[in-house]
């Protein structure tokens, strides 16, 4: 979920565990994106940092530069006009920099308001699966042969409680979030035999993120962790600490992914 992007989360350094490994983080700019992005490049790995705009994802490079960890790369994709094609163009570019891609961590999401299912404007449903699940899967398709490449890659999908159990006037956003728990399963069981690629969900449940401030505009933002406690939780399954997970749905607790 996305954040105030004026908020810097603070990093705790950790160790090297995704040394020489080259990270896909979508939804860089804020939120937990920001979070994962910065956790990623203190834990060693050159980080491929994504959102709409270049000038945007700017303070998230300076930062990462500035605290002497791997300078990371910047990669826009708007997840609302991208179509097929922009997709395997920004995979070949991944591909001419660095060769291979190690990890993708889907953080991007949308979820811009609440309705009735008797209410949804159609434009507005089919706007937000498109972001939401046809965007990670025509990114993960792209970049499925850079990921085979790597001696153990690790894709991680952002999941959402009304993903795994439908709450009135969620629409679009949990419908989205139902079928990226299929596509994550779907891949699992084709990736588990012939690689070692791992696929997993994550939930990171409710933060304080303007996502949530947006559809809870009364609610006390402060009632709720920061990104940045969830983001070791996705390091955890990106790095060699996630090697013998695949196929699963996870949850954070306490900073640790954990099956539900």
């Amino acid at each position: 979920m996305s954040t105030d992007s004026t908020a810097t989360p603070s990093i705790t350094p950790a160790i090297h565990v995704l040394h020489n490994r080259v990270i896909l983080v979508t939804g860089a700019l804020e939120g937990v994106g920001r979070a994962v992005a910065l956790a990623c490049a203190a834990a060693g790995a050159s980080v491929i940092l994504s959102s709409f705009e270049q000038a945007d994802l700017e303070p998230v490079y300076d930062q990462i530069v500035a605290a002497g960890y791997p300078e990371p790369a910047i990669l826009p994709l708007n997840l609302d006009t991208a179509t097929e094609p922009t997709y395997l163009a920004a995979a070949a570019v991944i591909g001419d920099t660095f060769g291979r891609l190690d990890g993708l961590a889907h953080c991007a999401v949308s979820a811009p308001f609440l309705s009735r299912i008797d209410d949804y404007d159609a434009n507005e449903w089919e706007r937000v699966i498109r972001i939401n699940l046809n965007a990670p899967f025509l990114l993960t398709q792209a970049c499925l042969p850079l990921l085979r490449l790597a001696e153990e890659a690790a894709i991680v999908f952002t999941a959402d409680r009304v993903g795994r159990q439908g709450l009135a006037y969620w629409g679009a956003y949990a419908a989205a979030k139902f079928g990226i728990e299929g596509l994550m399963q779907v891949l699992a069981e084709e990736t588990r035999a012939s690689t070692q690629m791992r696929v997993n969900s994550l939930d990171p449940g409710i933060l304080r993120t303007a996502l949530r401030a947006n559809l809870y505009p009364g609610e006390d933002p402060h009632s709720h962790p920061d990104p940045v406690t969830v983001a070791p939780a996705y390091v955890q399954l990106l790095g060699p600490e996630g090697r013998e997970l695949t196929g699963q749905a996870l949850r954070v607790e306490a900073g640790r992914a954990v099956l539900i």
